[in-house]
């Protein structure tokens, strides 16, 4: 009887030793799903979510920010550094995307020589001049933007300009001999039938003032002035009037092309080494010339800030300016169109021949 019960002690001692042992084993598989379907625990599942393939959308990071440079920017006191006021101001508070410096000149003859040194590094200046740098510096600069399209007028002090043709015979005050300005006048006569040697006398002037000088001292007279120097000229001399729209006369003329007064290049070599942060100088443009035009009062404040021109003559001059704003292909499109018209005219003024495509920075 006693060998009986310890027999029965034994078996049951036996199974559930054999039971505990399963427990622990199906514990250490738990892993794996069971008969039941039963999921993995979540400490198993967060192990096998981080173990992804490397190339999978989880684990990509987003690309650093690119690094911002020291941007020095050369304009010149007229609509071609109006359009950038906006930058100017963004710069001056710090939250310009670049460190931009900028250099206000009065005119192009001191901007050339500071970019080909290196001292700038982008400049607003005239469209032609842009095609002179590129082929007679080898290729060191390239073109990124239009600024400003046509802004020169014919102005009267009297009553004899109705129409362009009535230029005929006349004696023209006029200021830009060598820039775009005369390229301007000199083609739309030529095109008007009038011979801009002979039709015309031509009186070449240094500066506005000259001509303002003239009118005060006549009863009559007439120029080709561009804005804002239009605007400062009629409140000066009395009964000077808008007889001309120059653009206008232009666009007439439906030869394919648009007329543009001034463009932004960039060294070549800046443009290559700072790829991303030229397009962040060029977003920041486009929305610098939008201001302007849709913000005339408060841009006029802040042309005066920096020193551009008077807040009140620039109030009255910004609807006549053509500020304006064109890249890429668009841009392209209607420099290639200008410059072929100033070309055709005289290859001189644009250094002897058309930019090939590498004059055309595109993004």
């Amino acid at each position: 009887m006693k060998k009986n019960n310890i027999f029965r002690m034994l078996v049951s001692v036996l199974m559930v030793t054999v039971l505990f042992t399963l427990f622990i084993t199906g514990c250490g598989n738990s892993n794996t799903p069971g008969p039941s379907g039963s999921q993995n625990p979540p400490d198993a599942t967060s192990s096998a979510t981080s173990e992804q393939p490397s190339d999978s959308p989880a684990s990509e990071t987003p690309a650093p920010a690119y690094e911002p440079v020291d941007i020095n920017i050369g304009g010149m006191t007229g609509p071609t550094s109006m359009g950038m006021i906006k930058i100017m101001e963004s710069a001056e508070a710090g939250t310009a995307k670049n460190n931009y410096n900028f250099t206000i000149v009065g005119s192009a003859d001191e901007i050339t020589p500071k970019l080909i040194k290196g001292e700038l590094d982008i400049a607003a200046v005239p469209a032609n001049l842009a095609s002179v740098l590129y082929n007679n510096t080898d290729k060191k600069i390239k073109l990124l933007a239009v600024n400003t399209l046509g802004v020169v007028y014919i102005v009267e002090k009297g009553n004899e300009i109705e129409n362009f043709t009535d230029l005929k015979g006349k004696t023209i005050y006029a200021t830009g001999k060598g820039s775009t300005p005369e390229y301007t006048l000199r083609y739309l006569l030529s095109e008007h039938g009038i011979d801009p040697d002979k039709d015309v006398d031509i009186q070449w002037k240094s500066e506005p003032n000259e001509v303002v000088a003239l009118f005060k001292n006549s009863e009559s007279g007439i120029a080709m002035m561009p804005q804002p120097f239009v605007t400062i000229a009629q409140t000066q001399v009395e009964g000077l009037r808008i007889a001309v729209n120059l653009t206008e006369v232009w666009e007439e003329l439906d030869n394919g092309s648009t007329l543009i007064t001034g463009v932004v290049v960039v060294r070549s070599d800046f443009a290559e080494k700072h790829p991303q942060q030229i397009a962040a100088f060029l977003e920041e443009y486009k929305e610098s010339t939008q201001y302007v035009n849709a913000n005339i009062s408060e841009a006029a404040q802040l042309i005066e800030k920096f020193n551009i021109f008077k807040a009140a003559v620039a109030e009255k001059a910004l609807p006549y300016c053509n500020i304006a704003f064109m890249e890429g292909k668009e841009m392209k499109e209607a420099v290639k169109g200008y410059l072929s018209v100033l070309f055709d005219q005289n290859p001189k003024s644009i250094g002897g021949q058309l930019p090939d495509d590498e004059f055309y920075y595109i993004k």
